[in-house]
């Protein structure tokens, strides 16, 4: 029975006080109760409790405790204490004795209570919790518990509170939120609390006790899955880095801290620490081998950071990479990941299907890998890397997006320049831009310190001081070179007097003034002169003489599109190109049947192809804006009021020009026209839209000899769809609108799977070209079997396609396509109120 006297005086003498705090009214009764309860949590040598009592006290009464204090939050003895008293006697029960269990009754009380003075004192008590190191407390409290004396229950309840502390703060307080509430402060403040413990925890393993990090590690790895592991690791990464660098106790209490993360939370305590560590060393140190020992660790570093996700940036693939081949035994990982890199990046339908960012990852993580091998890991994967850069280069090189093909010549010329098979290195011809220089600069290893700036040798001269010097200054001193140095005077043409060429007279040929010779003269001279002024005068011809440009407008045409470039003459490409559309526009019909005929002709290159696609888009814009009037002298007056000269230069005017600058500086909230409104002008292109569109839809599906244009030719089938789609929109309000829009929708719907992402580009185009050209009542009528599958497929694109900017042209589409049919319904209800 004397076990259990202590326990019996414990449990008499809160009853007591509890029966006190209920019903006396007394200050002093009040008071002596309190700190009879306050006495159980003294540990000092003036406690007027035993070990055994606090113990109890703690472990059995201390909740109940702080719960009757909340349930009596409003009596009138709380309010009669002094702020002294309160913040001695009442407050100090909530900051001492078991800290989770205060922070489980603080949360329970904040979420029941609604806006009041008491919720204003545990919203103050909780502060002072926080900031007053409790967090620490808790944490440390846990790690001296080597086995968990709770239920599993209370612990995933605590974890809950203290992840979600900042949720339910801001949840009951709105905009009177505490700042160390807001996310950013409080688990900045918990990532500092954290450390205090693992100190603690270090500290504690030197003197020989024994911790258990069971709890940390779940708090870290809750807080991390929430997705707050930016400012966790934020605070924690630099001072893990720092303490794991000379000392061996707190390597491992990091190696057992993480190995001790439930699985379910490993990955996104990993992806927070390498993105806030500094580099592979000092990852290293933090995890140790912890990929060797859990399989989840392992497919998360070798497998997901560098083939699944691609929103990392190039430094996390140095650390995770540059991780695995800093130790002997986990280089077999590093060339585990090379295999499936190399793998990655060759394969077809990765080039194809996969996001262009992804594909960019995955060749900036093959080629990292590549240049962390060693010479006799190279040589063992050498034919494995050969058969990865022949397939993927070809993947590549195949693709028509200009970025992939630039990505497979980097990565192509880098591994050849690795393996250096029989000193040959391939080297292609590329624009540089910041990706392939990206790509290049991988190959470098980056060493750790930075270097240091070197100053200019005595003698040498900076670039800015001779800037600097002033022309006479050169000349004296190149005069006095030439003075001292007897050699000089060999090299020297002043003795010389110049040729006199006053005389002469620079051969100059005129400019052909008649269209036929033009046409001569590209057909038939070899002169190089007479051809380029040919190409520059053809154009002002043809525009100002439509008579005789509609007379050989078709063989000029053709005589154009077979014109080669033989003479590198600058500019070639626009000047037969604009001469191209102004025959198109000024003999329309002609003209574009010979240019859609011949797109499907044999002996064609891909190159003329397209230069017929272009100059057909480039006419039918052309064709669809209002003839443009010469500009009246008039025009632009206004606009050279700063270049009038100062009023007393001209007394004659100075008047009018105050005026005009008083006019300039005044704001008008509504101004009158100021111009006359634009003529109405007929719309040239209207006509004529079916000679555009229609006999580019025929043929489509016939392979010629050297065009297939469903097979390999991509590039010209998602241009030609593309021009589709732009003289569809060119169309909008012609009658042949709606009879285009059914077409084109027939047509782009046997490839708006295609395996290439500018064909699918030029499909969504097309379809957005449809939805904002047809009119809405022609959707319902016209296309009411389709839209409904339309509109599946759309929604199916919007979310899942690989290419970000197919994403966006669906969802445009599918926002036109609402609009539309939403219209035409309110049309409809409008006629049918009407009758």
């Amino acid at each position: 029975m004397d076990s259990l006297a202590p326990n019996t005086e414990v449990r008499v003498a809160v009853a007591q006080c509890f029966r006190t705090l209920s019903t006396s009214t007394e200050p002093k009764d009040i008071i002596s109760s309190l700190q009879t309860l306050h006495s159980f949590l003294d540990e000092g040598p003036e406690s007027r409790s035993t070990p055994d009592q606090r113990s109890e006290f703690s472990r059995v009464h201390f909740t109940r405790t702080l719960q009757f204090l909340l349930s009596k939050i409003q009596a009138d003895w709380l309010l009669g204490l002094s702020a002294a008293q309160r913040t001695d006697l009442w407050d100090g029960l909530f900051l001492r004795g078991p800290p989770e269990q205060a922070l489980l009754v603080l949360m329970e009380g904040i979420s029941e209570l609604r806006a009041s003075t008491s919720l204003d004192l545990l919203i103050s008590i909780t502060e002072r919790f926080l900031l007053s190191g409790r967090l620490a407390a808790l944490l440390w409290s846990s790690c001296l518990q080597t086995a968990p004396s709770d239920s599993p229950q209370l612990r995933e309840t605590l974890l809950a509170r203290i992840v979600a502390l900042p949720d339910l703060t801001a949840n009951r307080l709105h905009l009177k939120n505490k700042p160390c509430f807001c996310p950013q402060q409080y688990f900045t403040l918990l990532a500092s609390e954290m450390l205090t413990a693992l100190e603690r925890t270090c500290q504690a393993l030197k003197d020989g006790t024994d911790c258990s990090l069971i709890f940390v590690a779940q708090t870290l790895g809750k807080v991390c899955v929430q997705g707050h592991s930016g400012p966790m690791f934020a605070v924690m990464a630099p001072r893990l880095s720092v303490c794991t660098r000379s000392d061996m106790v707190w390597q491992r209490v990091c190696w057992k801290l993480l190995q001790n993360v439930p699985q379910r939370w490993m990955e996104s305590v990993l992806t927070g620490l390498v993105q806030a560590v500094r580099g592979p060393e000092a990852f290293g140190r933090i995890i140790g081998n912890l990929v060797l020992t859990d399989k989840k660790a392992q497919y998360v570093v070798t497998h997901k950071l560098l083939l699944l996700q691609y929103k990392y940036e190039t430094q996390v693939l140095r650390t995770v990479l540059g991780y695995l081949a800093a130790d002997r035994e986990r280089r077999p990982l590093l060339l585990q990941v090379l295999r499936a890199l190399s793998q990655a990046w060759a394969n077809p339908s990765a080039v194809k299907h996969t996001p262009l960012e992804q594909q960019l990852y995955v060749s900036k993580a093959l080629l990292l890998s590549v240049n962390l091998l060693r010479d006799a890991e190279l040589q063992e994967l050498r034919s494995e890397l050969l058969q990865c850069m022949l397939g993927g280069m070809q993947s590549h090189l195949d693709s028509s997006v200009v970025r992939i093909r630039h990505m497979g010549m980097v990565v192509g010329e880098c591994l050849s320049a690795r393996m250096d098979l029989n000193n040959t290195k391939l080297k292609f011809e590329y624009d540089q831009d910041e990706e392939t220089l990206e790509l290049l600069s991988l190959m470098t290893p980056i060493s750790g310190e930075e270097p240091e700036e070197e100053e200019p040798e005595n003698g040498v001269t900076s670039p800015q001081e001779t800037s600097e010097k002033t022309p006479s200054t050169q000349n004296a001193s190149s005069q006095n070179k030439s003075k001292s140095d007897p050699g000089s005077d060999l090299d020297s043409d002043d003795e010389f007097s110049p040729y006199d060429m006053s005389a002469d007279q620079e051969m100059t040929k005129e400019s052909p003034r008649y269209l036929r010779d033009c046409l001569e003269t590209l057909i038939s001279s070899e002169d190089s002169v007479r051809v380029e002024l040919s190409l520059r005068v053809a154009e002002g011809l043809v525009r100002n003489n439509v008579f005789a440009a509609r007379e050989i407008s078709v063989q000029l045409t053709k005589v154009l599109l077979h014109t080669e470039d033989k003479y590198s003459i600058r500019g070639f490409l626009s000047l037969r190109q604009t001469t191209m559309v102004a025959l198109t526009v000024t003999d329309c019909i002609p003209v574009t049947q010979y240019l859609t005929t011949e797109f499907y002709s044999m002996n064609y290159g891909l190159r003329q192809r397209l230069d017929i696609l272009e100059v057909l888009a480039l006419a039918a814009q052309e064709l669809s804006k209002p003839i443009s009037e010469e500009r009246s002298p008039s025009v632009g007056v206004s606009s050279c009021t700063d270049l009038t000269p100062y009023p007393g230069d001209n007394p004659v005017h100075w008047r009018q020009v105050v005026e005009r600058r008083i006019q300039n500086k005044t704001k008008r909230l509504a101004k009158g026209a100021t111009q006359p409104p634009a003529k109405a002008t007929p719309n040239r292109y209207a006509p004529v839209a079916g000679h555009f569109f229609f006999p580019l839809l025929s043929n489509y599906d016939k392979p010629q000899v050297t065009f297939d244009l469903l097979g390999g030719d991509h590039l010209v089938l998602g241009r030609l769809i593309h021009t589709l789609g732009l003289f569809m929109h060119l169309a909008v309000n012609a009658p042949v609108a709606a009879q285009m829009g059914r077409a084109l929708l027939d047509f782009v719907w046997a490839v708006r799977y295609h395996v290439d992402q500018m064909v699918r580009r030029g499909v969504l185009f097309a379809v957005c070209s449809v939805f904002l050209s047809m009119p809405s009542q022609n959707l319902l009528v016209d296309l009411n079997e389709q839209l409904f599958e339309t509109r599946t497929w759309l929604a199916d694109v919007a979310e899942g396609d690989p290419d970000e900017d197919c994403r966006n042209l669906a969802i445009q589409s599918l926002v036109l396509l609402d609009k539309s049919l939403k219209k035409q319904l309110q049309d409809q209800q409008a006629l049918g109120m009407e009758t």
